[in-house]
């Protein structure tokens, strides 16, 4: 029960829902969980990672490949579907039952739908559709499905499935050229981007037992209809491969290679291509897996956001992060921002760091990118992309919102004022440093990019000469209903933390490339030296004396404190954009998101806890938890401060976000829906360094729970410095065990005892 997903009826309202909360993926590409009958109409799409195009000057955004599992069926001369099956249908197909299914532990969808079908007389004739499909974790340009009928009386099933090439685009269409064909049995349609020229194909190869088939290739969509003459009883499968490829695998030309892979996943079969991927997903669960006892709600709603993390994860390339909406379209620009380093990047640290590794690559090799945004703002070094695609190069737009009364774009500046996304990769590089020991990240772009980061900040800061500092103005903070500020608190914590990490990596690269260091600030205008002075001298916003209060931004406290509830009543649009130029929280203390209180998760050692619950009491009723990203921060510091039970209904929020698709679906007129890894990752992070207490500096794990009354253990895997342990945390007491195959000490402190952990030990303390 705790690993399966599943969801009875059909509504129809629910469609776009459905299709992010029963995705399947591997890392190369996710596909929506949508019926096989379904197309664009219904937001069909397969979402390939990294491909991006752009139409006609429209927004740059990831391509969707043709829909290789494209089938429909037809009975006696009549449709069945879930959309032709209602109440009142003209054909006559009622839809006497449906459920939608998702088997996290293995990612496999499925469906099995019932039919009343005409004819018969007094007799019910029902036809019964079942279909699953992945995936492939092994074979990743690989779709795999198989689908059974079975009818309780005679008559002609049709089956007609193929390639659909009319995709969902939200500004496309993006292939151009589109040609399908047979060859051989197999069906092939291939095209290319419009803008790079990059081809993309995709080849299905099917196979069945009975009927005849004839092949239409006269359109963009080759179709294969299989005509089964059906007895009652009897049950009729068929087995679908799609293989798809484009130019950017390497793999010669696109169809050939699509066809190769299909016909080989055809000859080796469904049940052995399955067996296979499920292994690899037991794989990857036996790192990842965070076992809750004592409350079967979290334990299934963890385990959900860890697997949609799992689905999208780049395994297999350096040069491709995780996009704010996963691979579940193409929202946002099918863009990477700041909630990858910030939300995602801890849970793989903790349990897949050459995932982790490949996140902060896929940073090392944009760093050009933040360079020519840089430039183009008159700075120095790397001001990163707020919206980063392929390049680096910032697919943000300066009015990236409607204004829903007047129909005109709202300028907004997410794009040029959120400059805290290049101290945000300067500590996800560094974060990956510390926790794996691999100092090859610095020798290899990391610390080059990271001293660009300090560059571009150096160049940035203004020196106020009265106070004798050095300030960060005119910056947009993690609360986006605030733009344009001074000194905003989250923003200079971490610019001073990027600062000090550029100073480590510059030190490390002198010591350990000196040819390197040399060529990296031979001929800068900007020395060591002065980085210091700023990193020094910077002004980040302290507690009050008296209060223990931080305040969010110079002047925060002069705007309206108006209650949230009375700013909701102000309201005339549910659609309306609080932040911008005259959002109705613009002027007032409401915000959007986490900002003082992410500061003090980040840097929670340097906050007392009265501190810390100061500032939580006095933010949260002031948030409008307006982000995904929100509610995980809440319930770490909460968790941090002692106050579980303050922390569960925000962990589980964030948990369940993907599961009741309770989340804004638009900004203005802004279509934001899709899935929501940064709360995945939240999730794991509220679960694992919140109410587990788990923390790890670089040198030693401590284990300080805080959980909720109902959690009686959590038990997870961890890798830290090579090196793997298994770790069950009890409200009264932790237990270690070290891998056999470890080959050092790891320091943990328990509670106030610590103690180091050597290969194939178990350590256990009472706390």
């Amino acid at each position: 029960m705790d690993w399966i997903i599943r969801e009875q009826g059909f509504d129809k309202e629910r469609i776009a829902a459905n299709g992010n909360k029963f995705m399947i993926g591997n890392g190369y590409m996710g596909y929506r969980g949508t019926m096989e009958e379904f197309t664009r109409e219904e937001l069909t799409a397969t979402t390939l990672a990294g491909l991006y195009d752009r139409v006609d000057g429209k927004w740059r955004e990831p391509v969707n490949a043709p829909n290789g599992m494209f089938t429909r069926l037809e009975w006696e001369g009549t449709p069945l579907g879930v959309l032709t099956g209602g109440a009142g249908a003209g054909a006559g197909v009622e839809l006497l039952e449906h459920e939608q299914q998702l088997d996290i532990r293995r990612a496999v969808h499925r469906r099995r739908t019932v039919f009343r079908v005409p004819g018969g007389g007094a007799e019910e004739r029902r036809v019964t559709l079942t279909a699953e499909r992945f995936c492939s974790a092994e074979r990743l340009n690989l779709l795999a499905a198989k689908l059974t009928v079975q009818s309780s009386a005679d008559g002609e099933l049709v089956i007609r499935t193929g390639i659909d090439g009319e995709v969902w685009d939200i500004n496309g269409p993006h292939l151009e050229g589109l040609a399908g064909r047979e060859a051989e049995g197999s069906l092939l349609l291939a095209g290319m981007t419009r803008e790079l020229k990059v081809p993309v194909a995709v080849a299905e190869t099917a196979t069945f037992d009975v009927g005849e088939q004839a092949v239409t290739t006269d359109s963009d969509s080759p179709i294969r209809e299989i005509r089964i003459p059906c007895r009652a009883g009897e049950t009729y499968t068929i087995y679908k491969y799609a293989a798809v490829f484009t130019g950017l695998d390497g793999r010669g030309d696109a169809g050939e290679a699509a066809l190769r892979l299909s016909r080989e996943a055809a000859g080796l079969g469904y049940e052995s291509l399955l067996k296979e991927h499920a292994a690899k997903w037991e794989e990857k669960w036996s790192r990842a897996d965070v076992v809750i006892e004592g409350d079967e709600e979290a334990q299934l709603a963890l385990r959900y956001s860890l697997y949609q993390l799992l689905i999208i994860a780049p395994e297999h390339s350096e040069k491709l992060s995780i996009p704010a909406r996963g691979l579940s379209g193409q929202v946002y620009k099918g863009a990477v921002f700041w909630d990858t380093e910030m939300f995602m990047l801890p849970f793989f640290l903790y349990t897949q760091p050459e995932t982790a590794r490949n996140l902060m690559m896929y940073r090392i090799h944009t760093l050009d990118g933040a360079r020519r945004k840089a430039a183009e703002y008159g700075y120095e070094g790397a001001f990163y992309a707020w919206e980063s695609q392929e390049t680096g190069d910032d697919a943000c737009t300066l009015f990236n919102v409607n204004d829903v009364f007047t129909g005109r774009p709202m300028r907004t500046y997410f794009r040029d004022k959120q400059v805290h996304i290049s101290a945000d990769v300067a500590y996800g590089i560094w974060q990956y440093y510390s926790f794996t020991g691999d100092d090859s990240i610095l020798l290899n772009g990391g610390a080059e990019t990271v001293w660009e980061c300090a560059k571009f900040f150096y160049s940035y800061a203004y020196f106020n000469p009265v106070k004798q500092r050095y300030e960060i103005l005119d910056v947009t903070g993690p609360d986006e209903y605030h733009e344009r500020v001074n000194n905003n608190a989250f923003t200079n914590a971490l610019v001073k933390r990027a600062l000090y990490i550029a100073l480590e990596a510059t030190d490390f690269l002198q010591a350990n490339d000196p040819e390197q260091y040399e060529a990296l600030v031979k001929g800068s205008a900007i020395q060591p030296e002065q980085v210091r002075d700023l990193h020094d001298r910077l002004y980040v916003p302290q507690p009050d004396a008296k209060t223990k209060l931080i305040e969010q931004f110079d002047r925060y406290y002069t705007l309206e404190d108006v209650p949230l509830p009375e700013l909701k009543s102000r309201v005339l649009n549910k659609n309306e954009y609080w932040g911008g130029g005259n959002g109705l929280a613009t002027t007032t203390q409401i915000l959007k998101q986490a900002d003082v209180v992410l500061m003090l998760h980040l840097f929670q050692n340097q906050y007392d806890r009265e501190t810390k619950k100061a500032n939580w009491e006095y933010y949260e009723p002031r948030t409008e938890h307006g982000s995904s990203l929100s509610s995980c921060i809440y319930a770490l510091v909460a968790a941090d401060i002692g106050s579980s039970e303050w922390a569960y209904p925000y962990f589980l929020r964030t948990a369940t976000i993907d599961l009741t698709g309770d989340s804004k679906q638009y900004v203005g007129d802004l279509y934001i829906g899709g899935t929501h890894p940064a709360a995945n990752g939240g999730a794991w992070m509220a679960a694992v360094l919140g109410f587990a207490g788990i923390s790890f500096n670089g040198n030693t794990v401590s284990i300080k729970p805080s959980m909720p009354h109902k959690w009686q253990a959590v038990e997870l895997p961890l890798i830290l410095r090579g090196q793997s342990f298994k770790v069950r945390v009890m409200p009264t007491g932790v237990v270690v065990e070290a891998g056999a195959d470890n080959n050092e000490a790891v320091a943990f402190k328990l509670g106030t005892h610590e103690v180091q952990v050597a290969p194939g030990e178990t350590a256990q303390a009472d706390l």
